[in-house]
């Protein structure tokens, strides 16, 4: 007769972030909704940069599917990623949270030695070889969000503690921020504090040690963006863009013609004009000029309205999840997406400056897509796991 261990079988206790939910839950209201809403926005970012891209892959590299393949590659990779982290319980990434952080820290100051990552535009922001890179900033942004979550879910009853609290986490945000805005990225610098700063006002930290933090922040990155001439350029140029067309007000008035061009329903998928070398980085972070040019107002407003949509999603996803963490989880990811939509877009139609961030799920760019996808990723498995 054998006796049975119960030690041997019992269930190993779970952490603070709440147990994983029964899997015959099925899934939450939100789950099909966002998957169609990212669907969407991938498959005519795919479309979009194989119009945009043409002409600039022929004359460049000899074919005109050069950056089209290679978008397709990335978004094969960026798929799975969704797929898998969509299932992977979001509560399991409090247990991953330190070595992310480690190595997204070990990845900023690698791709700052000389030799070690790959400089391009006057800018060293990219680790890896060949065609095959990738940028340790977009790792970033997701690696201090979750760092950011679980440390306010699990000290939740010490909110009000700043060295408990508040300090760590604003160490941790110098550093990551300070490594990327040593590359130099202003732009993702910029948008890696929005994420923490909305993180912190969900978590409940005081307004009295937020706004103080805000205004050091906005000061800050005033000092920085006027510290280079290319970034006072920037600036300069979002009040009267046509006073020096030939120089810094070229782009920003290339994308105005473009948009001004498309009318109500655009001048027809790939027969834009702006592509034709006329407008800079059209596949990249000017592409929403191009959705403007060739799909005209109905196209702008589909992009817009699916980026709205999914902030809703995101934020009712927020305010109906599980529990603490899947709610910090939303909101980060959430914001992130919304707010970089919200730079590109504001700098292409002239009223932000110009920024070299990407729009998310559209633009050419791996990393991006695929860092961007796996947050999706986790946005989904929070609204898988919502119940209504």
């Amino acid at each position: 007769m054998t006796t049975r261990r119960t030690e041997g079988t019992r269930s190993r206790p779970r952490s603070v972030h709440k147990p994983a939910p029964s899997r015959s839950r099925g899934n939450g209201p939100f789950y099909l909704p966002l998957v169609g809403v990212v669907s969407a926005l991938v498959i005519l970012g795919t479309l979009m940069v194989l119009s945009s891209s043409t002409v600039l892959a022929m004359t460049t590299y000899g074919s005109a599917w050069y950056f089209f393949l290679r978008q397709l590659v990335w978004t094969f990779f960026g798929v799975l990623a969704f797929w898998y982290v969509s299932r992977f319980d979001y509560h399991r990434w409090s247990e991953l949270v330190k070595p992310i952080m480690y190595a997204t820290c070990a990845m900023l100051g690698l791709v700052l030695l000389p030799g070690v990552g790959i400089e391009a535009g006057g800018a060293r922001r990219w680790l890896g070889f060949d065609l095959w890179r990738f940028q340790p900033s977009e790792i970033a942004k997701l690696a201090l969000l979750l760092f950011i979550a679980d440390l306010l879910t699990r000290r939740a009853d010490e909110v009000d503690d700043k060295q408990r609290v508040l300090y760590p986490i604003l160490i941790a945000l110098a550093v990551v921020a300070g490594l990327v805005v040593l590359e130099p990225d202003l732009d993702s610098t910029v948008l890696i504090a929005l994420v923490a700063g909305a993180l912190m006002i969900a978590g409940g930290i005081r307004a009295r040690h937020l706004i103080p933090l805000a205004a050091l922040g906005t000061v800050i990155a005033a000092y920085l963006a006027i510290s280079e001439p290319y970034r006072r350029a920037r600036v300069m140029t979002l009040f009267d863009p046509p006073t020096d067309l030939a120089n810094k007000g070229y782009q920003i008035s290339q994308s105005l013609i473009a948009l001004g061009s498309g009318g109500i329903s655009g001048t027809g998928l790939g027969a834009g004009k702006s592509k034709w070398l006329f407008l800079p980085n059209a596949h990249t972070d000017f592409i929403f000029s191009v959705v403007g040019e060739e799909l005209g107002f109905i196209g702008t407003f589909l992009v817009l309205t699916l980026f709205v949509v999914l902030a809703f999603i995101g934020v009712r996803t927020a305010l109906n999840a599980p529990d603490r963490f899947g709610m910090l989880l939303a909101t980060g990811v959430t914001v992130w997406v919304s707010a970089q939509a919200a730079i590109n877009i504001g700098g292409v139609i002239g009223i932000l400056p110009v920024s070299g961030i990407t729009l998310p799920l559209i633009s050419f760019g791996g990393s991006s897509l695929v860092f961007t996808l796996a947050a999706m990723g986790i946005l989904a498995n929070v609204a898988r796991q919502t119940q209504r």
